[in-house]
């Protein structure tokens, strides 16, 4: 058993592959103090709602109060979260009726909370905790908010003294044959006890005036504490005043008391092991394991969101820790136990730092029911309703329906929907609802998001790019479908499964069959890219993804530059296409064919290739800093027109140049590049930029502000960009021709380093004037 705990422990460091945070010491003198005050603080929540759960579970008293001993003792003392607190469930009182009912006896139900036990144990060595990633964070927050609102309607008839309904029910139908709603309407007939409303409302104000003065909140001492020694104060006050203000047993809390040892240790039961062979037990054990796991994964979920050091608690791990509690509880008479969410969100707000809060309210718990069951009774239920409704408004606070709201119908549907089931039925259903929604949601999105498109203007025509998702079931098949069914004839279609792990049979055979049939059928050329070799779908090359000779020929000055605007709305939009590089690199080996030649500044921040999303053997690429013109560039900008073939010119600028910023400070200082870095070749760029800035700049420079010495670079910046195309086009001859002839195209554009975004300047700019020409 040490070797399966530590194994257990050992494998749990890791949450859906991340490291788990080191676990405080639970002895720290840093936290001790307030671990010990918050576990007396759910200590005495959890007193009457262990006594609640146990009554409208249809069994006795004392198996709740077992329950709440051996969930703070035993499951806080393997699980591996810092704020979770187990528990007889609210949750599971349904279950637990009627499974005693369908056993014919409580020792028989007992029997199958021990096989109930071994089973969970099982699930958390076989890491069924990662399911947990799984659950959708709208039903989580649907959980959290639900309860709060239940904790807010079922405390208020406490609160006023009606306390018909057991403490810590929370279906929707209650024992008292009333129902959450009608149970308020009973408090405008009169259903009220003075005394007890006035210790209700007085705890409740205290409670909301300790939490809104900082010097209260941030000392030591719990104000729930101190409501129920004021709620005792009060309760022994009013003796005398009649009985209308006294504080009868029945709103008090009430423990069952022995008068002897052997009257306590007769609370105890024991399995009816001769039920072994029974087929309906191990029907009950499954019924309870699944349903009490999957609950107190759902309350480990939602408690881990509260706690305010973010820590992850384990699952599995936890898994194991609620199947060695409800093993526990089967041999001694408890109740099953699960990680419970009123407990986790009061021990969080107490304060809690470690699962010594935990430890401590079992061992408060057992205290209480051994030793000091009398001292227990005086606590009024109203002063305990008080802390649970203040932290009902805490759970189901605005600011959380604000929020989800403002993330949308797919998030705020779900959650809604899982707050009204919840708050209609009961835990548990309400969940199954929620995560149905949830659910729902998810394959509507599949059916119509499965797949990334991006057509993309290529020089042979459109294509449309097909990005298939990392797990591809046959969910996705219709929408799938539905996209190749839409593609016009004579398309271009590549279809990459490069980022898929999973592609169900059925996708196969539905993009076998358009690859085979459909596609030739309408003259639909396609390429298959990224799938694996047992799909038994080679990579496939029907169309050039990249620039040849002919698709050259063929494109126009303009039919490029709408490639290239195209492909810079890709790239600012962060759609761009997810290209096989190293199949354009094999292509190209034994030739290039470039479309454009790129004129930019060598600023890290504007790759060429990156801003216009192009692919290897697309453009040529000369770079030199402010983008400008000299010997050597122009060299190769002919080169590129006069024997490639290019047919269009793009001088690409930025905004907050470097080379433009420092030219314009260096001509305003009346300062060479040389003097002012010590490099001897850049005042040729400086002077190449030089035309570009306003001649009265150095008068009026220093009354400039930050941001707008910015913008009047920006300014320059695109003012250089037009002069560096001028003077290619007045400097060299081939290039000039080509612009005459009408094959070729020279344009400006201005890159913005803050947005992505590429501006192509005024055309008219760069056209040469009628008489330039003859």
């Amino acid at each position: 058993m040490r070797a399966l705990h530590c194994c257990i422990f050992a494998n749990s460091v890791h949450r859906n592959g991340m490291p788990m945070p080191q676990q405080t010491s639970l002895f720290s003198p840093a936290t001790i103090g307030r671990d010990l005050l918050a576990g007396s603080v759910v200590f005495l929540v959890a007193l009457p709602l262990c006594l609640g759960i146990a009554l409208a579970s249809g069994a006795d008293l004392f198996s709740g109060l077992l329950s709440g001993i051996v969930g703070g003792l035993v499951v806080a003392a393997i699980s591996g979260s810092s704020s979770s607190v187990s528990g007889p469930a609210a949750g599971l009182t349904a279950i637990v009726a009627a499974q005693i009912a369908s056993l014919g006896s409580f020792e028989a139900f007992l029997l199958a909370v021990v096989v109930a036990g071994l089973i969970q144990i099982g699930f958390g060595i076989a890491r069924c905790g990662a399911l947990s990633a799984f659950f959708p964070s709208s039903v989580i927050k649907g959980l959290l908010a639900a309860i709060g609102i239940i904790l807010i309607l079922k405390q208020i008839p406490h609160v006023f003294g009606h306390d018909s309904d057991p403490e810590g029910e929370m279906a929707f139908q209650q024992p008292d044959h009333q129902n959450t709603f009608s149970e308020l309407l009973t408090l405008l007939g009169g259903e009220i006890h003075l005394g007890a409303m006035v210790i209700g409302l007085v705890s409740v104000a205290l409670l909301v005036f300790w939490d809104r003065v900082p010097v209260l909140k941030r000392s030591l001492v719990p104000s729930p504490l101190i409501v129920v020694i004021l709620g005792v104060g009060l309760s022994f006050g009013f003796v005398g005043l009649g009985e209308d203000w006294a504080i009868g047993a029945s709103h008090l809390v009430q423990i069952p008391i022995a008068a002897s040892l052997a009257e306590f240790t007769g609370f105890l039961r024991l399995p009816d092991f001769t039920q072994f062979s029974n087929p309906a037990i191990y029907f009950a054990a499954l019924t309870i394991a699944v349903v009490a796991s999957l609950e107190t994964l759902l309350n480990l979920e939602a408690v881990d969101k509260l706690d305010p050091a973010k820590r992850n608690s384990p699952p599995s791990r936890e898994l194991v820790a609620q199947g060695c509690g409800n093993l526990v509880c089967g041999l001694i008479g408890g109740l099953p136990v699960t990680s419970v969410i009123v407990r986790g969100s009061v021990n969080v707000g107490a304060g809690a730092k470690t699962k010594l809060s935990a430890l401590t309210h079992g061992a408060l718990l057992l205290l209480s029911v051994a030793l000091l069951p009398a001292y227990m009774n005086m606590i009024p239920l109203a002063a305990l309703a008080a802390i649970l409704l203040v932290t009902g408004f805490k759970l189901a606070s605005p600011k959380l329906f604000k929020q989800m709201w403002d993330e949308g119908r797919y998030q705020f549907l779900p959650f809604i929907i899982t707050v009204v089931a919840i708050i209609l039925t009961d835990l548990l259903i309400g969940i199954v609802v929620g995560l149905g929604v949830s659910v729902l949601f998810i394959l509507n999105s599949n059916l119509r998001r499965p797949i990334r498109r991006i057509v993309e203007t290529r020089l042979a025509g459109d294509v449309l790019n097909i990005e298939l998702a990392n797990q591809v079931s046959f969910l996705n098949r219709a929408a799938l479908g539905r996209v190749l069914n839409e593609v016009k004839r004579g398309t271009n279609v590549q279809i990459d499964a490069t980022d898929s792990d999973y592609i169900d049979p059925d996708v196969l055979s539905l993009i076998r069959d358009f690859k085979d049939n459909t596609a030739p059928a309408r003259n639909i050329a396609v390429n298959l890219k990224g799938f694996k070799t047992k799909y038994a779908l080679h990579d496939e090359l029907q169309f050039a993804d990249y620039s040849t000779r002919e698709l050259q020929d063929q494109m126009s000055a303009e039919q490029v530059l709408e490639v290239l605007q195209a492909g810079n709305h890709r790239f600012a939009t962060g759609t761009r296409i997810n290209r096989d590089l190293g199949r354009q690199v094999n292509a190209t080996s034994a030739g290039q064919n470039p479309f454009a030649a790129i004129l930019s500044c060598i600023d890290s921040r504007v790759p060429a290739e990156l801003v216009f999303d192009l692919g290897v053997g697309d453009i040529f690429s000369v770079r030199v800093a402010g983008n400008v013109i000299g010997t050597k560039s122009l060299g190769s900008l002919e080169f590129a027109i006069g024997v490639a073939g290019v047919k269009l010119i793009v001088v690409l600028g930025h905004t907050r140049c470097g080379a433009v910023t420092s030219a314009v400070q260096l001509i305003s200082e009346g300062r060479s590049a040389h003097a002012a870095t010590g490099c001897q070749h850049l005042q040729a760029i400086v002077d190449e930029i030089a035309p570009s800035v306003n001649e009265h700049w150095p008068d009026w420079l220093e009354t400039l502000t930050k941001d707008e010495f910015e913008q009047e670079v920006d300014q320059v910046a695109a003012r250089n960009v037009l002069h560096t195309a001028k003077q290619i086009l007045s400097r060299s001859e081939v290039i000039r021709n080509g612009v005459y002839q009408g094959r070729v195209k020279v344009v400006g554009a201005l890159y913005d380093v803050k947005t992505g975004c590429i501006q192509f300047l005024e055309q008219a700019a760069l056209e040469l004037r009628s008489e330039e020409r003859s």
